[in-house]
């Protein structure tokens, strides 16, 4: 990302995880930590994909210090994968270690296809201890995975991104997840799974999510 980015490794429940952490430029107020997950590890998926460095960069951009990592069996993280479930556990892990609830530091959820699939599950296991302040899914792999469904509670507090013409999870598995639940859908014009030649609407888009301010707040 830049000169400044700290790539440190932690122990998780299968070992080691790499972990890559930026903080916001020093004239910005830190406004919390932001975890964010990369795509299917067994399809070349990794904390360096262009969409989850954009996702890094958009929060990074609205004074969020962010934390991205390698699922267990990607790069130096030890361990295999396990379909969802242990990549869960090493997104626990990551948030504890960086963002523990102790700390009471405003936390961010963040995750792209896969990624996000493992993050609706992490989200629903924090939801009901501590507060979430924004959530962001890009490209949900909904037609692959079974994501869970966002609370009500948080629904102003999350955004969906999908590309239009993505060719990998299609637009109406992403629109049958989200209907049940009324939760919005942000459709980009034109746009693939990896948002080719798009990458800067997509920060702008998250960038402005980050940015707005939510009329309740969360118990």
């Amino acid at each position: 990302m830049n000169a400044q980015t700290e790539r440190l490794h932690m122990q998780g429940v299968a070992g080691r995880i790499e972990v890559l952490r930026d903080s916001p430029a020093p004239e910005l107020a830190l406004r919390g930590v932001a975890v964010i997950a990369h795509p299917h590890p067994l399809f070349g998926g990794t904390m360096d994909n262009k969409v989850v460095q954009t996702l890094a960069r958009a929060f990074l951009q609205c004074g969020w210090q962010t934390v991205r990592f390698n699922f267990r069996g990607v790069g130096a993280s030890e361990g295999v994968h396990d379909e969802g479930r242990g990549e869960a556990e090493d997104f626990l892990a990551v948030v504890e270690q960086f963002a523990p609830a102790s700390e009471q530091r405003p936390l961010a959820l963040a995750g792209f296809s896969f990624g996000a699939f493992v993050m609706s599950h992490v989200m629903a296991s924090l939801a009901p201890v501590r507060p979430l302040e924004k959530l962001v899914f890009v490209g949900t792999a909904a037609s692959r995975f079974r994501v869970a469904a966002v609370p009500p509670e948080l629904h102003e507090r999350a955004l969906v991104l999908h590309g239009e013409h993505d060719d990998t999870v299609p637009l109406a598995a992403v629109m049958d997840w989200a209907r049940p639940q009324v939760l919005p859908v942000t459709v980009v014009p034109g746009g693939g799974h990896f948002f080719h030649g798009q990458l800067p609407l997509l920060k702008s888009l998250v960038a402005r999510h980050l940015s707005a301010t939510q009329s309740g707040s969360l118990t």
